[in-house]
């Protein structure tokens, strides 16, 4: 027998592979985030060894991790055990499952109230195939929050996920990290089963759709590799610009695609860029893919995340978040939505495992470094002398009159840096640039919006500067 998290375990093969796994998690994901989630994660053990099961504490943890890593989980393990089938990632609430537990697991049961009765059998999970996709349940249409900044991508998600003629297709979905793209991929896929039963779907990342193919030429069967993703009748995957650079991908991605929009079938494709800002991508498949409608999802706006927050909160009806907590979330919290719920997430999970009240000391305290990071005040001055530089510019030639590209410009963006990165008024931007007016100020941000999905000089500019004043 051997010790895992306190507890004596059985040195099955499993048990074994699973250690393997964990170590390899590490390594890849990095201590501070393999601790925080990754950690608590605890094995089923058992004799099949072809349908793992995992359980995790928290429902929220549960979500993360099927979220960010059931692809890499299913790719650890079939790494040491190639007779893996699939990974169940499932929620145990303090309960006596036969599992091989962590430290976080045993805190979480010595914390705990007596346990509840045993839950009613839930029905095995459907299994992954070409016909049927494992998807979360919980990335439909109707739990996706929608505002103004992501209005033309849910609506354009739900126009090729309805029934009948395909009105477009492929759907190009851009936008920055954790901003909802990956949720409305589940959601289409979701809505067309619905109505279509019977259709052949799939979603998988472009990672993944690397890792097939390539085990696929290794064995020999690029046929049935080709004959899966060509015979879908919707075909989704995300993250496109995980294959830059990948010559021999892009070629079978190239024809995947060809295929795919000749039978006239659906096609998602998700990346964190517009096609024409995608670097080391061939402009075939660009081409191809930017001949179908285009739509992006825009940073989220502070409402947007207060009622995401919401929305969340309303799953937990054990946990009490108050409100003066989410509004500290959503004004702190900026960068993405899927970091916004990773911090409700956190606070919640250390709530439970602390057996402590949720309050606002205690969330900031729980946060620390993550509220700090976001902590660092940008002025407008800051934003002026670094565009300046960055453009090789006078400091009066912002605040000039002078509407020469050349300075109007950089003028756009030094404008809808200031609108983005500080919490100044309209008008008082305005008033930095020379007193202009602040319906100027609203156009040169849109001005600048609608560049970052056409101009790959404009969106790389901006992009260096906001690393520079993020950073």
């Amino acid at each position: 027998m051997t010790q895992v998290g306190g507890q004596d375990v059985g040195t099955s093969e499993l048990a074994r592979a699973w250690a393997r796994v964990r170590t390899n998690l590490r390594r890849s994901a990095g201590a501070r985030l393999f601790d925080q989630w990754l950690a608590p994660i605890a094995l089923v053990d058992g004799d099949d060894l072809a349908d793992v099961r995992l359980t995790l504490p928290s429902a929220f943890m549960t979500n993360w991790v099927k979220s960010h890593y059931a692809d890499r989980l299913l790719h650890e393990f079939r790494a040491v055990l190639p007779g893996v089938r699939s990974v169940e990632i499932d929620t145990v609430r303090r309960m006596a499952l036969p599992a091989v537990t962590t430290a976080a697991t045993a805190i979480t049961a010595s914390v705990a109230a007596p346990a509840p009765a045993p839950l009613a059998p839930q029905p095995a999970p459907v299994r992954e195939s070409a016909e049927r996709p494992v998807l979360d349940p919980r990335l439909t249409f109707d739990r996706f929050v929608v505002d103004p900044s992501n209005m033309v991508a849910v609506n354009a998600a739900r126009a090729l996920a309805a029934p009948g003629a395909v009105r477009f297709s492929p759907l190009f979905l851009h936008g920055g990290t954790g901003q909802g793209k990956t949720h409305l991929m589940n959601a289409i896929a979701h809505e067309f089963l619905a109505a279509h039963p019977q259709a052949r779907v799939m979603l998988l990342s472009a990672e993944r759709f690397m890792f097939e193919f390539v085990a696929a030429m290794r064995a020999k069967d690029t046929f049935a590799f080709k004959a899966k993703l060509r015979g879908c009748d919707l075909l989704l995957i995300d993250d496109l610009q995980f294959i830059a650079g990948k010559d021999v991908t892009q070629e079978e991605f190239f024809h995947t695609v060809n295929e795919i929009m000749a039978a006239g079938k659906r096609l998602v494709i998700a990346a964190d860029r517009a096609p024409q800002a995608l670097d080391g991508i061939e402009p075939r498949i660009l081409g191809r893919l930017g001949s179908g409608l285009v739509a992006d999802i825009k940073p989220s706006s502070p409402d947007l995340r207060r009622a995401v927050l919401a929305r969340r909160v309303a799953d937990m009806p054990e946990v009490r978040v108050p409100a003066d907590v989410l509004d500290l979330l959503a004004e702190r919290i900026t960068n993405s939505i899927r970091e916004l719920e990773g911090a409700l997430t956190r606070v919640t999970a250390y709530a439970m495992l602390t057996n402590q009240p949720i309050d606002l000391a205690f969330a900031t305290q729980t946060l620390g470094d993550m509220l700090r990071g976001h902590q660092r005040r940008v002025t407008i001055d800051q934003i002026q002398k670094l565009v300046c530089e960055h453009f090789e510019l006078k400091p009066l030639d912002l605040v000039s009159s002078r509407r020469a590209r050349a300075v109007a410009r950089p003028r756009q963006i030094a404008m809808y840096l200031s609108k983005r990165l500080t919490t100044r008024s309209l008008p008082e931007i305005g008033r930095k640039f020379g007193g202009r007016d602040h319906s100027t100020v609203i156009h040169a941000v849109r001005r600048i919006e609608a560049l970052r999905d056409s101009d790959r000089d404009v969106d790389g500019a901006v992009r260096v500067l906001l690393g520079q004043l993020e950073g």
